[in-house]
Order: structure tokens, then sequence, then C-alpha cells
């Protein structure tokens, strides 16, 4: 048996003694060391968009602690990066082949259970990475990368495929609405790329972070300064790019106003559907704005991603501000969800 925290309905995530999970062909079991909070998780949780019951976490790495028969990629010991969701990329399958992989019908599958309705299982002592994901959605961690750097693959994969579908360029200008760990990866993202960024968030500790890490303005998005501080980096044309980084959906249209003719919005947080959206259609046809949207990893991009990482030319380690034990978890889910002074990627250590 082991301890996992099991979501058994709205708000209620109860850790319990469950079965170990047992594997099959070509599986894995990891030993989960970390794994971070997200956002989808929360709202899993806080909405019902999910039935009871489930072990939620997907930002998980650890130790494989055991492999199943056939498995030869993998061996016990190695310490691992857990993908829980990978497309079939075979040359029949209409979405891979459009690149569009979050939309392939495996990818929808999730590929990782520490127990009922697989759901990503990183909130458990260990978990089941199913074989497809245990032959491509696995990654090794080098020496000198801690547990808790290497989990942050996943959500910087799902960043940087955002820059990419937004084409973020060298000499850009990019407002990006919130600064939570997701946020401050797509601040240093588009640094990297070579854009200006204007940054927005309502924490001063967080404005405070994305000036640390790159930002060229951060700012309040109530303080009246922002369509200002758009003009003046864009030389009065307005934003290339907007990135909504936060799930309210009320800010998309203020943003979308920012754009100069031809700019682009790219909608991150809203991940759930029945989400509506009321948005200048004129815009859209007349100033040749775009609206467009991305949602979840890439795995072609899954490489970089783990070497912008492991090669710290992303930071990390600095959004880090919480960890707790799975006995904690309650807690952990309510510093991420009702965020305080300095909180901003909580862990969990099973």
């Amino acid at each position: 048996m082991m301890r996992a925290a099991v979501y058994r309905g709205i708000d209620q995530i109860v850790v319990e003694d469950v079965p170990v999970p047992s594997l099959e062909a070509r599986e894995l079991l990891v030993r989960i060391a970390v794994c971070g909070v997200c956002g989808t998780d929360l709202k899993k949780i806080h909405l019902g968009l999910a039935t009871p019951p489930r072990i939620f976490g997907h930002e998980m790495a650890g130790i494989v602690a055991a492999v199943g028969s056939g498995m030869t990629q993998w061996q016990v010991g190695q310490r691992v990066v857990v993908n829980h969701h990978v497309p079939c990329l075979r040359e029949d399958c209409y979405y891979c082949q459009r690149r569009t992989y979050a939309q392939c019908p495996l990818y929808k599958k999730t590929g990782a259970t520490a127990g009922f309705e697989p759901a990503g299982g990183g909130f458990a002592e260990y978990v089941r990475v199913l074989d497809w994901c245990a032959a491509g959605g696995i990654v090794a961690i080098p020496d000198g990368v801690s547990d808790a750097e290497a989990s942050f693959v996943e959500p910087l994969n799902t960043c940087l495929k955002g820059i990419r579908n937004a084409s973020i360029q060298e000499g850009d200008t990019i407002l990006i609405l919130g600064q939570g760990p997701i946020g401050l990866l797509f601040t240093q993202l588009a640094k990297l790329a070579g854009a200006q960024v204007i940054a927005t968030d309502r924490y001063e500790y967080r404005l405070e972070m994305a000036r640390n890490l790159g930002a060229d303005i951060a700012l309040d998005p109530d303080s009246g300064d922002v369509r200002n501080a758009v003009q003046k980096l864009s030389a009065g044309r307005g934003a290339d790019a907007a990135i909504i980084a936060v799930a309210n959906a009320q800010v998309v249209a203020h943003a979308f106003d920012l754009l100069r003719p031809g700019g682009r919005a790219l909608l991150f947080a809203q991940t759930r559907l029945d989400d509506p959206l009321i948005i200048d259609a004129g815009a859209i046809c007349l100033q040749e704005k775009t609206l467009l949207g991305s949602y979840s990893s890439d795995i072609t991009l899954q490489d970089e991603a783990a070497n912008l990482i492991f090669s710290r030319k992303i930071n990390v380690c600095d959004l880090i501000s919480h960890t707790f034990p799975l006995e904690e978890i309650a807690t952990a889910i309510e510093y991420a969800s009702l965020p305080r002074e300095n909180s901003l990627k909580i862990m969990v250590a099973p």
C-alpha cells in the first residue's frame, strides 16, 4: 500500500492508503519525489470538471522503482521526469500529421496513474506510467539538476509551445498578463526570443520577480499605465502579441485592444469549455488581429524544454516558494488557489 491524495468530490481531497499500482508489459513504476500543483488540477478540484475518485498531479519527477516485462529503455534507479500525455505520431493520424498533437486521440488519453481513472497520479508515492508514455514521455534527469527543477519540464514545454504558436520573435513587444509561475516562464521565454516584455500582475512581489527575470516593464494592471507602457515600447504601434496567462476571460478584450494592427492574442489559461468571450470582430477583420489558443505540450519540444531547464537558461528555482508533504496537500492546494504574499510555485513532496 501507499499514501495518495484522492479527489472525492468538489473541494474534497483526502489522503488515503491505496494499492501501489501493478505493472503490465513495457510500463514503469516511478517513486515520486516531487510534483508541482498546476492550475488545471485546481480547476478540476474546485469546479468538479472530473468525476471522482481520481488522483491528480502531473508535473512530476522521481526515480524508476520497477519496470514491466519487455521494458529495456529505462532501468530501476534512474531519475526521470514523467509526461502524462504523449501523441501517437502515426502517419495515419490526422492531428499528428498537422502537428496539433494535443488533439490526437491517444494524446487525449492520460498515460500515468496512481489508481482509479488515470489522472496523472503525481499526488501519490508511486505512479504507474503506461506503455506509450513510458516509451515516449520520459526524460532522464542529469546529475546536478534537482527533482524540483526537473518537474518544470512539462509546464515549460506548454509555454514554449505557446511562444511558438504566437510567433514571438526578436524585436517584438509582448504584453504578458499574469506573473504567476506560468506567466514568469512566459516572460523568460519571450526575453530569450529577443522580445521586449511588459508584464502585469496585481501582486507587487510577482512584479518584482518579473523584473528580476528580465521584464522591461512590470505594472499593476489597475495602475492606468499599461497602455502608455505598450505605446512607449512599441513606438506607438501597440503590442505585437499579448499572452493571457490568467484564467479570467474578461481581460482578453482589454489585451486585444492593446495590440497593433496585425497583432496576436494568445489564450493560454482558458482551459475549460463553455467559457464565453466578447471580442471586437471588427478588429479581427479590419485590423487583421488574430485570436488564438495554445493548449498542453508539444512532444517535438520536449528535449528543448528539458535542455532550457537543465542548462538553467530558464530559471525555475526562484519560482518555487513552498513545498508541502503529501499529508498537507490541502494546504498546498489552498496556497496555490489563493496566492498570498511571496507565494508562487507550490510543490508537493510525497
